[in-house]
């Protein structure tokens, strides 16, 4: 998320990346944490609970080294977090699309484990062999169920190791896929029944599962499972002014690695992309003065940095480089109207009654009525 980053740092094997995981990207900062850090650590722990809420949330270390936040938001969910995952119970992250569950849980992971990868990314399709471990199937059939012919899952690496395993959309997951988790919480043991064995995990184990809100009834956690997590819920951001912070830093990064030769300090449009979003969302004007219908997207911070990068590459490819109204425009459009019936009636009234009126907003209300 740092302003300074001028392009993907290089690997190891000297090739550059679209996106560097988060123990790579912020080393520096986890390596000047660990020189500092004389805090009590849990097992197996890289960083004290002290040293990786301040890698979250950012700060200035003894050393003059400054540390990026990661997470803008309310620093006591964080210290919530992070003391849920020092215990013995799993950590769900709750929220709408857009409230960087992902983002936090990928780095609490690096800053705990120095390792953000042992990932399963949960859908309609997500198999239990995911969860819990498969097999070489050339192996198994040429010498039977052995444990060099067995593929371990994430999660079963991450118990193998001590590590944290991080579980995307668990509603997504089917309800019988899900149920794999309650014993490996429960007892921390992942058994193995075709070689009458098990996996025990090693003290720093856990796991750290995002779930939409929105997803409520796609696939409900049931009740012995949920009891084996904390849950902390993630709001969108408090105020505008956070939010434009979050989504200009992220655009600003997002530029960089991707090499967009465009002004990345003066994007202008971001005040009035976030008010646009946050109005539609609440469904009131920020002054408080009109009621407003709301679309059926989920107007989150996530969409607005979604419009202001488009924004960004059309600048820069095909302007002069400063992003204006034309040019997040056509994104702003996509991003309301999912439906094409009731969304664009939604979007035509607040246009009309909103954007029109506002002195300062005329060059965006003709962008958007050129789009028709």
């Amino acid at each position: 998320m740092s302003d300074t980053q001028t392009g993907p740092a290089p690997v190891t094997d000297g090739t550059a990346v679209l996106r560097q995981h988060a123990e790579q990207a912020y080393a520096d900062e986890l390596a000047a944490l660990a020189a500092v850090d004389d805090r009590p650590r849990p097992p197996s722990w890289r960083l004290s609970p002290w040293a990786v809420a301040t890698y979250v949330l950012g700060g200035r270390l003894d050393d003059g080294t400054v540390i990026t936040p990661k997470y803008l938001g309310r620093r006591r969910l964080v210290e919530v977090a992070v003391s849920s995952l020092a215990t013995d119970r799993a950590l769900l992250l709750l929220g709408v699309p857009g409230t960087a569950k992902s983002w936090l849980g990928e780095h609490l992971a690096a800053a705990i484990s120095g390792r953000s990868t042992l990932v399963v990314q949960g859908t309609a399709g997500t198999q239990e062999e995911a969860l819990r471990y498969g097999w070489n199937y050339a192996r198994l059939l040429a010498e039977g169920p052995s444990r060099e012919a067995l593929v371990p899952g994430p999660v079963m690496r991450a118990m193998q190791t001590g590590s944290l395993a991080r579980v995307e959309e668990l509603t997504r997951v089917p309800s019988d896929v899900q149920d794999a988790l309650i014993s490996i919480l429960s007892e921390k043991t992942l058994p193995i029944p075709e070689l009458d064995d098990e996996v025990q995990a090693r003290p720093g184990f856990n796991v750290i599962a995002t779930a939409n809100n929105r997803d409520k009834g796609v696939n409900d956690l049931s009740s012995a499972l949920r009891r084996r997590f904390n849950t902390v819920v993630l709001p969108l951001p408090d105020t505008l002014d956070q939010e434009i912070e979050i989504v200009r830093t992220r655009v600003a990064s997002l530029g960089a690695s991707l090499q967009l030769p465009a002004d990345l300090e003066s994007l202008s449009e971001i005040r009035r992309v976030v008010t646009v979003m946050r109005e539609l969302r609440s469904g009131m004007t920020s002054d408080q003065r009109t009621t407003l219908k709301s679309p059926s997207a989920t107007l989150s911070t996530a969409e607005a940095i979604s419009v202001m990068t488009n924004g960004l590459a059309l600048a820069a490819h095909f302007g002069d480089g400063v992003v204006r109204a034309d040019d997040v425009a056509g994104s702003l459009l996509g991003a309301v109207v999912k439906d094409p019936v009731q969304d664009r009636l939604v979007w035509q009234e607040y246009l009309e009654t909103v954007v029109r009126n506002r002195k300062d907003w005329s060059d965006l209300y003709r962008a958007c009525r050129d789009l028709g």
